[in-house]
C-alpha cells in the first residue's frame, strides 16, 4: 500500500485522523474522548483542518462539536448535518449531499450511500440528521481512499467502483449495528480494492466481527489490522 506521503492513524471505532502531503489533519467520525479504543495519548487533539462525518450518532460526532468551536475546522456533511452543528457552535460548515464533490484542504471529497439511520441525540431528543453517507477522498497524489461510514453491504457499491474506484477501502465489521465481515467479504467483490482496513469493531461486546475473519471471507484482498493510535504511511 503506498499512501504516498499520506499518513493514516485509526483513533478505534470508525475515528481516523489522516494527513495529508501537505500537512491538513482531517478527523473522519470524529469521536475522541469518549471512544473507549481510542489511546489516552489521542485524546487532546492538537490541531484539526477538516472534520468528515458521515452520521449523527453520538459514537461517530461525540467530539465534533468540541474540536468544532476549539480548532475552527471545516466540517463537512450531510446538510442537515451540518446545520445541527452550526446550531451548536462550529463557525465553519461546508454542507453537501449524496453525489456532489467539493475540494476541502486540497482534498477532493465526494459523498456516496450508505444505509444506515442517522438521529441526532441532543438532549432527550432525537433531532433528523439528514441520511447517513459514506466518503470518496481523492488527494493530491492521487491517493483514493473510500470511509463508508456505518453501512449494511449494497448493491450500489459497484458504482462506487465504477465511478471512483478506490484501491483503499475503510469498511465496518463488527456486525449488529453494522455490516459483519460476511457482509464486508461481499463488499469487496463489489468494490475490487487493493487494501481494506477494518473499523467498528471490538469497541463494545455487541461488535464482534473479526479482521481475521474477513480475511478468510475475503482470502484476494489485503486486510490490513491496525490497532488503535496505529498510524501508516
Amino acid at each position: 500500500m503506498d499512501l504516498k506521503g499520506i499518513k493514516i492513524t485509526w483513533l478505534g471505532h470508525a475515528t481516523f485522523r489522516i494527513e495529508t502531503p501537505e500537512g491538513k489533519r482531517l478527523y473522519v467520525d470524529p469521536w475522541i474522548g469518549g471512544n473507549p479504543s481510542c489511546p489516552e495519548s489521542e485524546k487532546n487533539v492538537k490541531k484539526a483542518d477538516v472534520l468528515l462525518c458521515t452520521h449523527g450518532h453520538g459514537d461517530h460526532i461525540g467530539d465534533a462539536v468540541e474540536v468544532g468551536k476549539k480548532h475552527n475546522p471545516v466540517a463537512v456533511g450531510i446538510f442537515e448535518l451540518c446545520l445541527w452543528l452550526q446550531k451548536k457552535g462550529v463557525k465553519q460548515i461546508s454542507p453537501m449531499n449524496k453525489g456532489g464533490t467539493q475540494t476541502v484542504a486540497g482534498v477532493k471529497i465526494t459523498m456516496v450511500h450508505a444505509v444506515h439511520s442517522c438521529g441526532i441525540q441532543d438532549g432527550d431528543q432525537i433531532i433528523y440528521g439528514g441520511e447517513a453517507c459514506g466518503y470518496v477522498m481523492e488527494f493530491s497524489n492521487g491517493v483514493k481512499i473510500y470511509h463508508a461510514g456505518d453501512t449494511n453491504v449494497f448493491s450500489d457499491m459497484s458504482i462506487i467502483r465504477d465511478l471512483y474506484a478506490p484501491k483503499i477501502v475503510m469498511l465496518p465489521i463488527g456486525d449488529h449495528f453494522t455490516m459483519s465481515p460476511r457482509e464486508a467479504a461481499y463488499a469487496c467483490k463489489l468494490l475490487k480494492p487493493e487494501t481494506v482496513i477494518p473499523m467498528h469493531f471490538g469497541t463494545f461486546p455487541l461488535l464482534t466481527g473479526q479482521p481475521s475473519q474477513l480475511q478468510d471471507w475475503a482470502p484476494d484482498v489485503k486486510v490490513v489490522e491496525l490497532k488503535p493510535g496505529q498510524t501508516i504511511s
